[in-house]
């Protein structure tokens, strides 16, 4: 007992500084991520991540779910929980001209939970909410001034440090808050550079948007029980259009180059840090859930954000439109507490996507397709797992001048399970 907790604070003393650092390198190479705040990160740990995210009506007693804070009550009331993952993504884009592959690797979230009483729980942990990191080149012939090369480059991340509470004012109801602070920078950059003509300005543009402020986010689960240790449960999630602080700087110049050198940089604009608002979509989910005598879960959810609705620094962005986003996940257990077949104890997972992304380009709007499964080890001699998960999914394609992009995610995860809350007279 006094071991086990000994190793999961040395583990969270160890791993927490490596954590918050990997908060600020963003985990993408996608030239989608240009946009809007990035390619936005749908929360999924661990378990969730092999059932495509389906998770807000789950209410599993060995699992954190952060996605909805209704689900802290579901908690064992002896158990703390510490859960920690990292993820690697392998894409390949293609588009008419040419194709790119490349690999990315990183920490993705942690989180911790635990009981106070038999009908509240706390919820917390650091989520990556989008990453951004692109570099394009765009050649083009232009009459009367030849060759004009475009680069757009820029990277960044936005995370969330969420604390929330979940309570159960009545039996088989319960309901929770997050809140969180939303904290993190992008850069936008892009220059346009005139290659075969010596006397024309080139153009550069440095973007910096850095956000921190405060946010909440809402949820309830409602919990329908059947014979034989069944129940169904409905869970819904919500954040109702959060304005947040942000920090604006752009720099824009215009530079005439002779040789190898730059001079007569002539300054078009510039702004410094300066405040402003983001006000971002309404987002609500509903997700559904059945389990069955600890050996079956099937999850629904549906997520929409209306992020033709947000606005950045007083103006819309034309290049986004509102997110629809549909999963379906399952989960078998064939017997978690056999002690003849360490197989039957492994929990086999699978699951299904269907999203009409926020970003509308060139008129299309971008959609993601993908399937995933995974599997959760049982730790020897404990309630711990090791979660291992694969997605593999194609987002965009290649008509309308798009990218299509085939991606594969490996995902890893610890989930440690220890009990704290009571007095053994040996140990």
């Amino acid at each position: 007992m006094g071991r086990n907790k000994r190793v999961s604070l040395l583990a969270a003393v160890i791993l927490l500084p490596a954590m918050l650092f990997a908060q600020f390198n963003n985990n993408t190479t996608s030239p989608y991520s240009r946009f809007g705040l990035g390619d936005l990160q749908q929360g999924a740990f661990g378990r969730s991540s092999a059932m495509a995210g389906a998770i807000l009506g789950s209410r599993n007693n060995q699992h954190i779910n952060l996605a909805n804070p209704a689900s802290y009550t579901s908690v064992d009331s002896l158990a703390f929980l510490f859960e920690f993952g990292f993820t690697s993504k392998f894409a390949g884009y293609k588009n008419d001209i040419s194709s790119l592959s490349t690999n990315d690797v990183n920490f993705n979230y942690f989180a911790f939970s635990f009981p106070v009483a038999n009908w509240l729980g706390i919820g917390m942990g650091l989520t990556p909410f989008s990453d951004s990191g692109y570099e394009l080149r765009l050649d083009e012939e232009e009459e009367n001034f030849g060759l004009v090369r475009h680069h757009y480059y820029g990277e960044g991340s936005l995370s969330r440090a969420n604390i929330g509470i979940g309570l159960q004012p009545f039996k088989n109801i319960s309901v929770g808050a997050n809140l969180y602070y939303f904290f993190g920078s992008l850069t936008r950059n892009a220059d346009l550079s005139f290659l075969e003509v010596a006397d024309l300005y080139s153009v550069q543009k440095y973007e910096l948007i850095r956000l921190r402020d405060f946010g909440f986010n809402y949820g309830v689960q409602a919990t329908l029980p059947f014979k034989g240790n069944k129940q169904v449960t409905i869970g819904f999630t919500l954040e109702n259009k959060p304005e947040f602080t942000a920090f604006h700087s752009d720099l824009t110049r215009k530079i005439l180059g002779y040789g190898t050198s730059s001079s007569d940089i002539d300054t078009v604009k510039y702004i410094n840090e300066e405040k402003a608002l983001i006000k971002m979509p309404l987002y609500y989910g509903v997700g559904i859930s059945y389990a069955s005598n600890e050996k079956l879960e099937i999850n629904a959810d549906y997520i929409h954000q209306a992020w033709s609705e947000a606005s950045f620094f007083g103006e819309s962005n034309p290049f986004l439109t509102n997110l629809d986003r549909f999963a379906i996940g399952m989960e078998l257990v064939p017997n978690k507490y056999s002690i003849r077949s360490y197989f039957e104890k492994i929990a086999y997972r699978a699951g299904f996507k269907v999203e009409n992304s926020y970003l509308m380009l060139n008129a299309q709007q971008i959609t993601d397709i993908g399937i995933s499964f995974g599997v959760g080890l049982p730790v020897y001699r404990s309630l711990s797992l090791i979660n291992l998960s694969a997605e593999f999914g194609k987002r965009g394609k290649t008509e309308y001048n798009l990218v299509r992009e085939y991606y594969a995610k490996l995902s890893l995860s610890i989930n440690l399970y220890d009990l704290w809350f009571i007095k053994r007279k040996y140990d």
